[in-house]
């Protein structure tokens, strides 16, 4: 099939959704659905995924299948279809039988160009038969992230999708998410296509989202002073326990904000109840843990704040990404202390699952401490995670507000030469007990303890050594392979510190408790 994407997919978004041209990447992921191609589709927040499966929807005959995990999220896109004029329907747990049943009925008949489905719908045997009967004309995975075991939000029902590429060989599947770095990418891509599909990612950067992380002192006291620099605007407060949600909204009300919490452990009619009151309620704060917030399209909101730490870069990126959704400037805020990481390196180690998948849980944990501990522009870090080269932003704390810094050029050396000589293959303990001149096990059996760096940073304690190599992974000098075993290795910018030509700026205060508070939440 000939693909005009300037042509007969522009007039689509021209008359059915009233855009003049295609945003980045939209173009791409249409034009391969439109040629009968797979295609992941990994696009910021607010880019405009949803039109990349629903223009081809309308351009191919039959309906397409949307899979997607909320039931409110199919609500809503439905009914936004409906008042573009767009025949849209949804089965869902939410409606009775006989309104699952009418929408069907309505689908075998013809003219329903999108339906929405949860994958638990989608994968039972007695749905799959049926829309395989009526032949679908496409199939568009939502926040697909979901279906990779390493993402922040690994959800079990989505595992099944991988058998629809063998149900379906002829139907092209979009597989789109704002949330993935390489490995979940990889993980995705082998997992729903095999191995083999397009893949469009057009960048992860918001630059309108100001980012800024504070190490933890009085947890109230600086959620009180961030929250009220934003008096009487939206915004969300996540929180790592159901009981902190609630502390958080009533101290927030007690200070004169429109507060309300919300988590898990609440009846579903209360947390709907909520849910409305946020989406609907101008200058409205949700205190929440991250039970909330997957599909919450509200444009408005102005601010979020953490007041514990997330769990992986990813995480994090997913749920910053719900502020500033109208491109307007909004403000982050990250609090962090050394409680958070212990309680998150527990919560890996008592999760059930294999070892591999703790393994790369602590990874992502090391990376995202490594953003914590930046030394220069957040941005440019948070950025790299996910395989994007940037320039410093100055739009974060650590551009408005530069911390101070040391030259630490030479232990910077010392680390890589540890890392370099041991085969770039060994995680950060291992690297810190040669430094120190531990007699390990590990250093013993590996003759590490022969080594010329063995024992070169014993002037130095097991904290700082630690710090620093974060400080240089989030510089850019050393990268973590976390879809590996977590070794350490050199990167093109490491050669330049070794012989001398680049240099490594040390932030010390990472390794005080607590450090000092940023004062830079201006906007960009």
């Amino acid at each position: 099939m000939t693909v005009d994407c300037q042509g007969d997919a522009l007039r689509v978004l021209s008359q059915s959704f009233g855009f003049a041209a295609f945003r980045p990447g939209q173009d791409r992921v249409i034009e391969a659905l439109l040629a009968g191609r797979d295609v992941l589709a990994v696009m910021p927040t607010g880019a405009g995924k949803s039109l990349c499966y629903q223009v081809p929807a309308l351009m191919r005959d039959g309906t397409a299948i949307v899979v997607s995990p909320l039931v409110a999220l199919m609500k809503d896109q439905v009914a936004a279809l409906r008042l573009n004029g767009i025949a849209a329907e949804t089965i869902n747990s939410s409606l009775s039988r006989d309104d699952n049943v009418a929408a069907w009925r309505r689908v075998q008949g013809g003219g329903i160009k999108l339906l929405y489905m949860s994958p638990e719908r989608l994968m039972t045997e007695q749905m799959l038969a049926a829309v395989a009967r009526f032949g679908p004309s496409l199939i568009a995975i939502d926040e697909a992230h979901c279906i990779s075991q390493w993402g922040p939000a690994f959800r079990p029902e989505y595992a099944a999708l991988h058998r629809l590429r063998g149900l379906f060989p002829d139907l092209p599947i979009a597989a789109l998410t704002a949330t993935a770095d390489p490995v979940t990418r990889d993980d995705i891509v082998e997992k729903l296509f095999d191995g083999r599909a397009d893949a469009v990612v057009t960048g992860f950067d918001r630059p309108n989202l100001m980012l800024a992380v504070e190490m933890k002192k009085s947890w109230k006291k600086q959620m009180l002073d961030f929250v009220d620099a934003h008096r009487g605007e939206s915004g969300i407060v996540y929180c790592l326990s159901r009981r902190k949600t609630e502390e958080a909204a009533e101290l927030l009300c007690e200070n004169g904000h429109k507060a309300i919490p919300y988590h898990a452990g609440m009846q579903s009619a209360v947390r709907t109840a909520a849910q409305d009151r946020f989406m609907t309620e101008p200058g409205t704060v949700i205190a929440a843990t991250i039970a909330f917030g997957m599909g919450i399209d509200k444009p408005d909101i102005r601010f979020v704040l953490h007041t514990d730490l997330p769990g992986s870069p990813e995480a994090y990126y997913q749920e910053i990404g719900r502020a500033g959704r109208d491109g307007e400037a909004a403000d982050t805020l990250m609090l962090y202390g050394l409680d958070d990481i212990r309680m998150r390196r527990t919560f890996i180690e008592d999760e059930d699952s294999g070892s591999d998948r703790k393994r790369r849980e602590h990874k992502r944990l090391d990376s995202l401490l490594a953003y914590c501990e930046a030394a220069e522009c957040r941005r440019r870090m948070l950025l790299q995670y996910f395989g994007e080269a940037a320039e410093p932003c100055g739009r974060c704390d650590l551009c408005v507000s530069p911390v101070e810094t040391v030259d630490a050029t030479e232990d910077g050396q010392k680390i890589l030469s540890a890392v370099y000589r041991t085969g770039q293959r060994w995680g950060a303990a291992h690297i810190v007990n040669i430094l120190l001149g531990k007699n390990t096990d590990k250093t013993a059996s590996s003759g590490h303890d022969r080594l010329p760096t063995f024992g070169v940073g014993a002037g130095r304690s097991q904290q700082e050594w630690n710090a620093m190599i974060r400080q240089l992974v989030a510089s850019g000098f050393l990268a973590i392979d976390i879809k590996g075993y977590g070794g350490l290795g050199l990167t093109d910018k490491a050669r330049a510190l070794l012989k001398g030509e680049a240099e490594f700026r040390f932030r010390p205060d990472t390794v005080r408790q607590p450090g000092r508070q940023s004062s830079s939440r201006t906007r960009p």
